[in-house]
């Protein structure tokens, strides 16, 4: 049976006292300092490393990041190096993460600090802010990690681990809710040890308060947890709405010269816009697609080229869309013009900066 939770009463919830906020804390420290992962960017305070870590840890994976960072700062070891390096060895080192628009932010950040800071990472707020890619998550956990100032940092995880500390129903698309879980938050930060404390936080919403059958046997704060209290710790906080997924037809063209095959930059309609791929055209049938394929190539060639019978048929997804798509061996690639694509041999694809997709194709083709 549930037990009574003493911080509502009449459907309105009582302000908790410090001391409350205080045992919270304390209890938080401790579990962190006994159970933190020896994650490698724990292992630094350097501002540039942290926020390098912190740009990829969006919306990613951390064991999907950790040798992506341990090879990013071995290529780039100082905000410099970042800012001096050109667009494609940062892409291909960014090849396979995902959102290469966090490449393309920090790269244009890196050059911003370079040029105004004197390769520098400001320690104030606005400073930061106004920086490319950098919102109010990313500037917030910098300025506590490595400048040990006071600022809380609000992601999915924390959300979960305060509304169900404090029985709080909603989601962060609703205002209501956000500024409740703000409020909260703030509360329980720990001034001193800010940055020690959002990393926790963090960890525990990752490890521990899962948004499925979050582990409240060995949570170091379900005594204090209303969301424990109530028997149901998973409805709260309420799950966000998902984006509906759209399905796209996709048309891919291979054309190739001996080992090598073309690529050119971007996809279609803007996807990808950074990454080598395959000349692609989407429709909304794959008859259609092809046919928009068609005319793309011509358009970049000035040829009448024609499309094979398809060689592999693919199922991919980037962001919302779910992609159907076929590849097609493309005749007459003696005649392509040099600037309308980019040769690369088959074999060293893997290393350039090309999307998933592509890398994709390349298994399909070459198995």
């Amino acid at each position: 049976m549930p037990r009574k939770n003493p911080g509502m009463a009449g459907g309105r919830r009582e302000t908790p006292p410090a001391s409350f906020y205080g045992a919270l804390r304390g209890a938080l420290r401790a579990w962190f300092r006994a159970h933190a992962r020896p994650l490698p960017w724990r292992e630094t305070r350097d501002p540039y490393a942290i926020w390098v870590s912190e740009v990829m840890l969006q919306q990613t994976q951390i064991a999907t990041v950790i040798p992506y960072y341990v090879r990013f700062l071995e290529a780039f070891p100082t905000l410099t190096h970042l800012a001096n390096a050109p667009r494609e060895r940062l892409l291909e080192l960014w090849s396979g993460l995902g959102y290469y628009r966090r490449a393309r932010y920090l790269h244009q950040a890196a050059q911003h600090l370079r040029e105004k800071f004197a390769g520098r990472i400001p320690s104030d707020y606005v400073s930061l802010r106004a920086l490319p890619g950098i919102g109010d998550y990313t500037a917030k956990a910098v300025l506590s990690i490595a400048f040990h100032q006071p600022y809380a940092v609000l992601d999915g995880n924390v959300a979960r681990v305060v509304a169900r500390l404090f029985a709080l129903r909603g989601n962060l698309h609703q205002p209501q809710f956000r500024r409740a879980v703000e409020g909260e938050l703030t509360q329980l930060l720990s001034r001193r040890l800010p940055g020690d404390f959002n990393q926790a936080m963090m960890e525990l919403g990752q490890t521990i308060c899962l948004p499925r059958a979050p582990r409240c046997p060995v949570c170091p704060l379900r005594k204090r947890c209303r969301g424990f209290d109530s028997g149901d710790p998973e409805s709260f906080p309420l799950p966000l709405p998902r984006r509906t997924t759209e399905s796209h037809y996709l048309a891919v063209a291979l054309l190739r010269r001996g080992p090598r095959v073309a690529l050119v930059r971007g996809l279609d309609e803007g996807v990808l816009a950074d990454l080598w791929n395959f000349p692609a055209a989407f429709g909304p049938s794959l008859m259609e697609a092809r046919e928009r394929l068609r005319e793309k190539l011509h358009l970049l060639t000035h040829l009448a080229l024609s499309l094979g019978e398809p060689v592999a048929d693919f199922r991919h997804s980037i962001t919302f869309r779910s992609i159907r798509g076929s590849v097609y061996p493309v005749e007459g690639c003696r005649g392509i013009p040099r600037e309308a694509v980019r040769w690369f041999d088959l074999t060293g694809l893997p290393q350039a900066a090309i999307s998933q997709l592509a890398r994709k194709i390349v298994q399909k083709i070459s198995g």
